[in-house]
């Protein structure tokens, strides 16, 4: 049986050694432990796929904790059951001893739990995912309430924008020579003239066309 250890940080400048530390006391060979300076979205990691080749059945993998894993719990399920059934290794998490798939009460128990338990953190996971969107969400609604916008703010109209708004209006001028004049586009100069004819019709309710 062998032994490996598996480190995962998400950009290069993260230090690795608190993960390295914790294998100490585990007997790991040098060799046998792989690092990935990666994202955790997903498992197409270089290093984690060279491990995977070198496991054989009855070997352990151990990482820190399950987020150096991974982030996405669906593809750590996919990943987790592919390890403990296809390639009958085990798991254990340093931070999590409950979903060691090697236990006192025996492998089958043990594999039973740690995929139980898993389960329940990916639920647990997903689920506080949809309270986060649905809280953004009710939040956004409420401050567009309150008059709040949101993207980017909104360009600063040129200080005699309204003289040649009204020059405008009394076709005294053309919008495209307005918006040259003014070093605006076309588009955006008409929008900002009928923003601005509908703010006047709204006030006083008084058609100015």
């Amino acid at each position: 049986m062998e032994k490996y250890g598996y480190i995962r940080v998400s950009t290069k400048d993260q230090n690795p050694e608190r993960q390295s530390a914790a294998f100490e006391k585990y007997g790991i060979r040098p060799e046998n432990v792989y690092l990935d300076k990666a994202s955790g979205k997903n498992f197409d990691r270089p290093a984690y796929q060279k491990m995977l080749k070198a496991i054989k059945k009855g070997d352990i993998i151990i990482v820190k904790s399950i987020d150096r894993l991974g982030r996405n719990y669906g593809e750590i399920l996919d990943q987790w059951r592919f390890i403990t059934k296809d390639l009958s290794a085990g798991i254990e998490v340093l931070d999590m001893p409950l979903l060691n798939t090697s236990s006192c009460h025996g492998d089958l128990t043990g594999v039973f739990v740690s995929d139980l338990v898993l389960q329940i953190l990916a639920y647990v996971a997903e689920t506080e995912r949809s309270f986060i969107r649905q809280r953004q969400a009710e939040g956004i609604a409420i401050a567009k309430k309150r008059g709040v916008r949101f993207g980017c703010p909104k360009k600063q109209e040129p200080e005699n924008f309204k003289e040649y708004y009204r020059l405008w209006i009394e076709k005294r001028i053309s919008s495209r020579a307005a918006a040259q004049v003014l070093h605006m586009s076309h588009t955006t100069f008409y929008r900002r003239c009928k923003e601005l004819k509908e703010k006047e019709n709204s006030s006083d309710g008084i058609e100015i066309f």
